[in-house]
């Protein structure tokens, strides 16, 4: 078979342990086409006039990890290991994503003005190699993104827009870090060093290196974390200079909140220019302002973002110039100072009316660590209450390691209880382009399906769709009409290339498979014309 990868459980087979699965993994295959036991008649058209699209919204949601890299949180662990042994520990973690039927990571490439890739603007990050500015010897950008696309993970690079270093002496970077040729633009504040923010050529840097990966990878998305302004410690930021220099009189906090809001609209300016399905997102501390500082804010006793690390995300959202958010929402339900219940209520009120999608950033990290969070079902319950409000369009994990770990069996919960079946990711609407998503938006169908026993289940193959990005695969039980609309709630995978093997398939049970084409853009065309197959027994 010309393409093969191993990618994400089709039905019931659960995490049992830490890094352990138990079941059969779904198997995506190339594109070549093989004969089925149900091939279309002839004369047939390859694809069923008249049979809608699946509905764009149900059952849609993303599912997410971050991999941090900074201080090696999630990858690399050791940056001292060989090339070799640290993509087995990329792989790995994607092959835990996939298992339990996520399809998106966000991986942290920008971690502290270095670069996770070949930079003409910063130099090679010190997390690969553990050395500052050394060349690991292979394209690691290009490995990452490809190695999530080859499970249909989406890749969402993350950048940390003004983070410098994780300690104070700038003799210690790189001998090409644009901080330590350029020490003016550089802050020391708590213990690390800072760009400032109000510096118009450090919104050209993060600018420019953010369009570099945009042009030069096929990524989905660009990601920001929630460090802005850094977050208050002893003493203020010692920014009073470039305020002089650069405020025209503004107040101080108002001057801050708007050279951020300058780089985010940018920022988000000069991607959706680039290539307008690339996404732009950010996740900010979750709760923007306490409702006893503004009637407006949450009924919450928290930091505030808007006023400590001068993060404006309700503008941002109301101004269209972020395509998600995903707050992080590290609290438990009924928390008394950051009630996880109030804040999903207050952000779905947020993006309600907008095109922003809003993903809810979730504490995986806290299972075990005391009060509500012993309790391994805490998560299972947030994306429960989740439910209850139609905004939330899925979930993003931190982090990678808390879930290859399964606390408590918090990982296995998740997948059995909310994860048991893919889920293909929301629309988006296409930026610039008047398109909602719906309608003449939608790719071509696939055509050509073909279905047949194999050893392992079923094998299914199609001839891929020109327009597709994946393609979505139905399953119902018995024989099928050939032309029929199909329904979400029977995805079975979504996956690249050109073919499956079903191993959930019951020895001696038929089953009729349908395809659909889905684009960057998540939108899906109607289903072509259906095949069917028995399992073989036994």
């Amino acid at each position: 078979m010309s393409w093969l990868n191993r990618t994400r459980m089709a039905a019931a087979a659960s995490l049992v342990s830490a890094g352990a699965l138990a079941g059969c993994a779904l198997t995506a295959l190339g594109g070549d086409e093989r004969a089925g036991s149900r091939a279309p008649a002839a004369g047939a058209p390859a694809e069923c006039s008249g049979v809608p699209a699946p509905d764009g919204a149900k059952g849609r949601e993303l599912r997410g990890i971050w991999i941090a890299t900074v201080g090696n949180i999630d990858w690399p662990k050791d940056p001292g290991a060989s090339a070799a042994e640290q993509k087995k520990q990329y792989t790995r973690l994607l092959d835990r994503a996939a298992a339990m039927n996520m399809n998106a990571v966000f991986v942290q490439i920008r971690p502290n003005s270095d670069a996770f890739y070949d930079s003409p603007h910063e130099p090679w990050s010190q997390w690969i190699t553990g050395e500052p500015g050394k060349d690991p010897g292979y394209d690691v950008l290009d490995f990452l993104l490809k190695e999530a696309h080859a499970r249909n993970l989406e890749f969402h690079a993350w950048f940390n827009p003004y983070r410098v270093s994780r300690q104070t002496d700038l003799k210690k970077l790189a001998p090409d870090s644009p901080a330590r040729r350029n020490p003016a633009w550089v802050r020391e504040y708590g213990d690390g060093l800072w760009y400032d923010p109000g510096v118009p050529e450090v919104r050209e840097l993060v600018t420019a290196s953010v369009l570099d990966v945009v042009n030069k990878y096929d990524i989905d998305a660009v990601h920001f974390d929630d460090y802005f302004y850094p977050y208050p410690e002893d003493g203020a930021f010692p920014d009073q200079a470039t305020h002089r220099a650069h405020g025209k009189g503004q107040d101080l906090g108002d001057w801050r909140r708007a050279n951020v809001n300058t780089l985010v609209r940018t920022v988000s300016e000069k991607i959706h220019a680039a290539k307008p399905h690339v996404r732009f997102g950010i996740s900010p501390f979750g709760v923007w302002r306490n409702a006893t500082t503004d009637p407006a804010g949450s009924d919450t006793r928290a930091l505030q973002s808007h006023d400590d690390v001068y993060a404006d995300t309700r503008t941002w959202i109301k101004e269209g110039w972020v395509d998600y958010v995903t707050p992080q929402l590290y609290w438990p339900i009924g928390d008394p100072a950051a009630d996880y219940a109030e804040l999903v209520g207050w952000w779905s009120e947020q993006v309600k009316g907008t095109d922003v999608r809003l993903y809810i950033g979730q504490g995986a990290y806290r299972v075990g660590q005391g009060g509500a969070w012993n309790d391994p079902a805490e998560l299972t319950r947030h994306l429960s209450l989740n439910a209850e409000h139609p905004e939330v369009d899925g979930d993003v994990y931190f982090s990678a390691s808390n879930l290859m770990d399964n606390t408590d069996g918090f990982a296995t919960r998740l997948r059995d209880e909310h994860y048991a079946r893919p889920a293909i990711p929301p629309v988006i609407a296409p930026n610039g382009t008047g398109d909602d998503g719906e309608g003449d938006g939608a790719p071509a169908p696939a055509h050509g399906v073909t279905a047949r026993a194999h050893a392992d289940g079923v094998e299914v193959r199609w001839k891929p769709s020109p327009d597709a990005a994946s393609h979505a695969v139905y399953r119902v039980d018995g024989e099928g009409d050939e032309c029929a609309a199909v329904d979400p709630d029977r995805l079975i995978a979504d996956v690249r290339g050109g073919g499956i093997i079903d191993p959930t398939a019951e020895p001696g049970r038929t089953y009729t498979y349908y395809v659909t084409a889905v684009d960057r853009y998540h939108r899906e065309s109607p289903p072509a014309r259906g095949a069917t197959a028995a399992a073989p027994e036994g």
